[in-house]
């Protein structure tokens, strides 16, 4: 069964997005290009991306105005509007814990969880991410949009990895395997 991986940045008290969605803040401690790269390996392992309607807008609009940079990757987009899908992008208005558990049951690489809260809530009362890596960006946004907010349940993890690249430092995590064997 394909990995379903959460890779997101943070800010250092748990913030992936400010008070009103700005992600202005995520280019201000960017770390060098000597610095070491995990986000390269990264895009190795996957060959999905699922991302909600918000986060595809910051990407199209904010992040990289004309170009998509996940060029090579199917990506879904979960949003309620009609929009006509594109060669490497399928916009679709399903529950994505239906949309991930096909997609886990499909031939290929990791699947990426890109964003944003109303997508990852989902997965974690489902017991659906396999593995989580957050960047943690050195800043305090004091409020925004949590990373995780409030759950329903206790969600045991096990450190996985730990690296410095330059001024961020990216934990991964995965969960217990007993958590994973009582879904």
């Amino acid at each position: 069964m394909r990995r379903v991986i959460l890779y997101i940045a943070a800010s250092l008290d748990g913030y992936i997005a400010g008070e009103n969605g700005g992600i202005d803040w995520l280019d201000s401690e960017a770390a060098p290009d000597d610095a070491g790269n995990g986000y390269e390996a990264f895009l190795r392992e996957i060959d999905t991306i699922v991302m909600g309607y918000n986060t595809y807008r910051q990407v199209t609009e904010e992040l990289s105005p004309g170009k998509w940079v996940y060029a090579g990757k199917k990506t879904y987009v979960l949003t309620h509007r009609d929009i006509a899908n594109l060669p490497e992008i399928q916009f679709v208005c399903q529950p994505v814990e239906r949309l991930i558990e096909t997609l886990q049951q499909e031939d290929g690489k990791g699947i990426w969880i890109c964003g944003g809260a109303k997508i990852i809530h989902p997965l974690l009362q489902q017991n659906l991410i396999d593995e989580f890596r957050i960047t943690i960006i050195p800043i305090l946004l004091g409020r925004g949009i949590p990373l995780f907010g409030a759950l329903d349940c206790q969600i045991s993890l096990q450190l996985i990895s730990t690296q410095k690249n330059g001024n961020l430092l990216e934990l991964t995590y995965r969960r217990r395997a007993q958590e994973k064997e009582g879904k």
